[in-house]
């Protein structure tokens, strides 16, 4: 860094040669200019010498001020100096340190072949980095990143070492507590999905013979009654007191919370019980629990099946204990069913298609999201578009949405579905605001089971704070049916308060649901999709076309906008001009574009329309 200091130089060499002969030179003129060459020779040393010592109290300081420990140990690894930091870190002072060795601190986690590893790579390289376990001054362990360079002489000879570390404590906190949210729920503290299956694996591997497990899945009927009359914290409190109930009953059982009010229990077991075992554990625990001075009785569906009878694989197996949970609630809720292959009969051909969309959420990476874009018939302007999501599977190809939503929905994934389009949704909005293309509003697909089982609010905002978005920018998509399912309750003030933040709320499809026009009033939306089953015979169809038109005036009225949806032809979108829609979307405008394509398409055009003419 510095440049080195030497008196080799012409002034101190003069100075040198001019000394004797200010004594002997007889001449006094020839000694008074030797005397100058002495005096600058020596204010050129003096200055070389104040110099290095303003460039070693510099380095001190900057030593002083980093962040990370340093510490200079001679050859036998004494310490000759360590920085502040040193002592932050370990707690020992400077003096304590002076000619101790550093293996003193060194926690035993590390056995006799990683130091020799350590220092046979430090002298045959010159330096070593990695992680190690050290101690501090009053015994408590810690990690560290440490990295020690090797100093060596002009032969190569090794004279010292400089060793730079610092705390990674908190750092392995963190991953401590990655892990341990991506396999732990963070409600009840139980094993998660992720975690089940990997126990189920386990414990299918580890069968002996006369052994069977036995598995159960609970769900809990009328929660959000619960959350409604008392609270969602108080719903929140009855979870928690329920998972800690079942763990003590199932005491050495895998016990997990699978998302909403679904449980799971595992059970290695050598007696053949199975139906006994579910009754009982329904009748444990549809005991009252006492929740604000109240005393609720629960009633619990379960969906049960028993390995090896039933499958020995753990995707088949959670499979079938869905087919076995949704049979019981077609039956009428509050019952026990166990699997048998009729469950299973429809869903047979399908069933690696199920267990093939599990796999595709993990990874991520065969799921897509295509962008259709929203017009208005006039001008062509674009005012919008909709986020539709696509499969690519790596086998198959692209499966229709008509073929693996419903099979979502029906075991359970539609939640994790939604939420994944959400989270790319917003990704890919906030790439946009950077990369030329125009500032519209991405409109997402909302869910039944994404309104009832997860937390749509407290995602849209925590995807939007990462984002860095405003609520204007996403706008949600409900279907008739989703508004008027039971199981998601009265959806007024929830859409309300998404509405008071700022979201947008569409109804998608409208016309081909229950069409209440009674509670459309009292919904608080901004916009409705008209099927393109009133588009497609336009402009011809008569009936159609009364519809489209009444529609369109009764939108009017109640100040809503309308997006007719499926335009494919000139006709189409002529008439939809005439009748006075000013929003289209479908093939005569674009199909569903990848968002690569999409920019291609637009971003040009944008940068064209901004270039002064």
């Amino acid at each position: 860094m510095w440049l080195s200091v030497s008196l080799n130089r012409p002034l101190v060499w003069l100075a040198l040669i001019a000394l004797p002969a200010c004594v002997w030179v007889p001449d006094s003129a020839l000694r008074m200019v030797a005397a100058s060459l002495v005096a600058f020779g020596m204010w050129d040393a003096w200055n070389q010498i104040r110099q290095q010592h303003l460039r070693l109290r510099l380095s001190q300081d900057a030593i002083g001020l980093a962040s990370d420990a340093i510490v200079i140990s001679d050859v036998h690894n004494r310490v000759l100096t360590v920085n502040p930091a040193f002592t932050q870190i370990t707690g020992f002072e400077s003096q304590e340190m002076i000619g101790r060795k550093l293996e003193t601190l060194a926690a035993q986690r590390h056995d006799k072949a990683f130091y020799q590893t350590f220092w046979s790579t430090l002298k045959a390289t010159g330096r070593w980095e990695g992680e190690m376990w050290n101690r501090r001054k009053h015994g408590d362990e810690y990690p560290e990143w440490l990295k020690v360079r090797a100093v060596t002489d002009k032969r190569g000879k090794i004279t010292h070492f400089i060793s730079l570390f610092t705390d990674i404590s908190s750092q392995k906190a963190r991953e401590r507590d990655l892990r341990r949210i991506g396999y732990e729920d963070p409600l009840t503290g139980l094993p998660n999905r992720r975690r089940l299956h990997d126990l189920m694996s386990s414990r299918l591997r580890h069968l002996r013979a006369g052994e069977s497990l036995d598995m159960a899945l609970i769900d809990i009927d009328g929660l959000k009654s619960v959350n409604d009359s008392l609270g969602v914290e108080q719903g929140d409190r009855l979870l928690a007191r329920f998972a800690q109930r079942l763990t003590g009953y199932m005491a050495g059982s895998a016990v997990g919370r699978l998302g909403g009010d679904e449980f799971m229990v595992i059970r290695t077991t050598t007696f053949d019980d199975h139906d006994q075992w579910v009754a009982t554990l329904r009748e444990h625990m549809s005991r009252p629990f006492e929740i604000k001075d109240q005393s609720l009785r629960l009633g619990l569906t379960i969906g049960s099946c028993r390995a090896p009878e039933d499958g020995s694989d753990s995707g088949v197996l959670f499979q079938r204990l869905e087919s076995a949970l949704y049979s019981a609630k077609r039956l009428g809720r509050n019952l026990s069913q166990r699997f048998r292959p009729a469950l299973d009969k429809q869903d047979n051909p399908q069933l690696a298609l199920v267990s093939d969309l599990r796999a595709a959420l993990i990874s991520g990476d065969q799921l897509e999201l295509h962008y259709q874009t929203q017009h208005h018939p006039g001008t062509g302007d674009l005012v919008g578009m909709e986020a539709l999501l696509r499969w690519r599977h790596p086998e198959d190809g692209m499966i229709s949405p008509g073929d693996f939503i419903p099979l979502a929905e029906r075991h359970g994934l539609m939640a994790e579905l939604g939420s994944w389009v959400i989270e790319k949704a917003c990704a890919q909005q906030a790439h946009w605001q950077y990369s030329g293309m125009p500032k519209v509003t991405v409109w997402v697909n909302i869910s039944a089971l994404q309104l009832f089982q997860g937390d749509l609010e407290t995602q849209l905002s925590s995807c939007l704070e990462r984002y860095q978005l405003k609520t204007s920018q996403i706008g949600l998509e409900l279907t008739e049916s989703v508004l008027l399912d039971e199981r998601a309750g009265d959806m007024g003030p929830r859409l309300q308060a998404l509405r008071n933040q700022g979201y947008a709320i569409a109804i998608d499809d409208f016309g081909t649901g229950y069409s209440s026009l009674g509670y459309l009033k009292r919904l608080p939306v901004d916009k409705i999709k008209l099927d393109r089953a009133f588009i497609r015979e336009l402009p011809h169809d008569q009936a159609d076309a009364a519809i489209v038109t009444a529609v369109l005036a009764m939108a009017e009225g109640m100040g809503l906008e309308v997006v007719a949806e499926g335009v494919e032809t000139q006709a189409q979108c002529q008439f939809l001009i005439n009748a006075g829609c000013t929003l289209v979307q479908g093939f005569y405008f674009a199909r569903p574009l990848p968002a690569a394509e999409l920019e291609q398409r637009w971003v040009p055009r944008i940068l064209a329309e901004s270039m002064p003419s």
